[in-house]
């Protein structure tokens, strides 16, 4: 584990502090891939809270604030309408929560399409106010000029092809990609600009597998799969959905555990206990010392 817990007397809570370890790197990370293969692959899981960095970071090489928060945490119908100072201020818990993995958050829409000095005051933005090492951000070869000038500016660049939610209006769904020529294509040389530009590692979701297999093949960086194949250099998905916390989920997700049944039958029980008065007993009341 990263981190070890000492108990607040005045809370009577247990708070993590650090254990003597060095976090992970984005150079790191990025020389994790040599040759053009990579030894171990890489983990990533999405966090949005302390509490959620302090369960992951052990396990992971990469924690990403995604814009998923949108959906995940604020019910909201897509990425699309995610602001700058959600993404900073779930960002900051993150970091507060972890010691170990290299936390990456995401660029929300409309926060660096327009040019590339609009997303360097973003980036910059975000990993001021969150401590965060990278930012990510969606689009291939049109963005490609804006990752080199994040990088040279010392801001680094996640990529993401494939599948961009943010996106989800032009591309009409959430629907594989990949599938024609010229989609399966231009998902490549998208991967090959932004690889060019500068990006430590490119996401790579929603691609048909082979699509998916040869755009590993074809960069000199890491690339993260989702819904895309084992054969790609690591493996991300959203933590609430690989717990089970919700119903339904993409066909790409492999839930693990069923944590939201889990809470479905605690909180009935408590209120159970609450409606019968069992709850609070004697060993959850104070009583007057005599």
């Amino acid at each position: 584990m990263s981190t070890t817990f000492q108990l607040d007397t005045s809370t009577s809570r247990a708070n993590p502090t650090p254990q003597p370890m060095k976090r992970l790197t984005v150079p790191k990370i990025r020389a994790h891939k040599k040759g053009g293969t990579v030894e171990q692959p890489l983990v990533m899981l999405t966090a949005y809270t302390a509490r959620q960095a302090q369960l992951l970071d052990a396990h992971c090489d990469i924690l990403l604030v995604g814009d998923s928060l949108g959906q995940v945490i604020y019910g909201l119908p897509s990425t699309i309408p995610v602001t700058m100072e959600m993404m900073a201020n779930h960002a900051a818990a993150v970091v507060r929560g972890s010691y170990h993995a290299v936390v990456v958050v995401d660029m929300p829409f409309g926060s660096y399409e327009a040019s590339k000095e609009q997303a360097f005051e973003s980036a910059a933005y975000l990993l001021k106010q969150s401590g965060a090492a990278a930012v990510k951000l969606e689009g291939g070869a049109q963005m490609a000029e804006t990752v080199a000038f994040l990088n040279q500016r010392g801001i680094p660049v996640m990529g993401h092809v494939g599948l961009t939610p943010q996106a989800v209006n032009v591309l009409g769904g959430y629907m594989a990609r990949g599938r024609s020529e010229a989609e399966a294509e231009k998902i490549v040389s998208d991967a090959r600009a932004l690889d060019e530009a500068g990006t430590f590692a490119i996401v790579i979701e929603g691609v048909v597998e082979p699509i998916a297999i040869e755009t590993t093949k074809a960069v000199s960086c890491p690339t993260i799969g989702i819904g895309a194949s084992a054969q790609c250099d690591g493996q991300v998905l959203v933590t609430e959905d690989m717990l089970g916390m919700f119903e339904r989920v993409p066909r790409f997700v492999k839930k693990y555990a069923a944590i939201g049944d889990v809470i479905e039958k605690t909180v009935a029980q408590y209120a159970e206990e609450v409606r019968s008065r069992s709850f609070p007993g004697p060993d959850q009341t104070y009583q007057p010392i005599s």
